[in-house]
Order: C-alpha cells, then structure tokens, then sequence
C-alpha cells in the first residue's frame, strides 16, 4: 500500500492505520519518520490493534518492544539511542531478519545505517492542529 493521504482525526488514522495492516506481511520492515508528537505511536498502537494486540505502549525508554497477535511485532523506538552499536548491541540485525514478526521503528532516519535496504517508510507530517500528512512508500 503507497500513496500519501491527508488524515484530519484520530478516527481517519486509525482506518488508515487498519487499511495499511491489511497490505502488510511478517518479513516487513515498516520505518516511521516525523516531528515528535505527530502520530509515529498512535499509528503502531492502530496497527497493533488491528493485528489482535489488545494493548501496546511506546518503546522510547525499552528501545524494542514486542507483540503478539496474529503474528509478532516488533516496535522499536530510535528517539534516546546515543549511537548504532548500542542497536547492535540489542541483536537488531536479528529482529529485522525474522520472516515471522514484521518490526516497526519509529525515528529510523537516526540511524540509516541499521536499516535494511527493502523496507516500507512512512512519513508524518502535521499540517494543522489535527490534520496530518501521511506518505507511504516502498524502498
């Protein structure tokens, strides 16, 4: 699923949230990119939700967390990593690669290095108080 849509409600990301969960298969590395507050977590949580994850919460301080509905999710939070050996450190070239968990970082322009090169990346940009702009890209 790419394309770029302009959201104006909570309601309008979480059915886009649900609509991209759809496209999505375990293998798939999804990067959230945008400025702090924009909806990085709140578009996880969505998806999280859709997958049968009855409750998930931001990974900023844990750095990964992980879920299990339908299949694992893994959410990873980049925002407070200092520098990428402490991603190495956490194995994440081993979440990345799992064929059964899709895995989801949030912050991922922080650290390109880490980053496979197939992946889907999302970028949210505010453009009013409750309006966002969502694009959706493979890479």
């Amino acid at each position: 699923m790419t394309g770029r849509w302009t959201v104006a409600s909570e309601k309008e990301m979480i059915n886009l949230a649900h609509a991209f969960y759809s496209s999505v298969r375990p293998g798939n590395v999804i990067t959230l990119n945008g400025n702090l507050g924009v909806g990085k977590t709140f578009f996880v949580k969505a998806f999280c939700k859709a997958a049968g994850v009855p409750a998930s919460s931001s990974p900023t301080f844990a750095i990964v967390n992980s879920y299990l509905g339908e299949y694992r999710i893994y959410h990873f939070d980049f925002y407070r990593i200092k520098n990428s050996l402490e991603l190495h450190d956490i194995g994440i070239e081993e979440y990345l690669a799992d064929p059964e968990a899709v895995s989801f970082i949030e912050w991922a322009d922080l650290f390109p290095d880490v980053l496979p090169k197939r992946r889907i990346n999302i970028i949210i940009e505010e453009t009013g108080q409750n309006s966002r702009e969502v694009t959706i890209e493979e890479l």
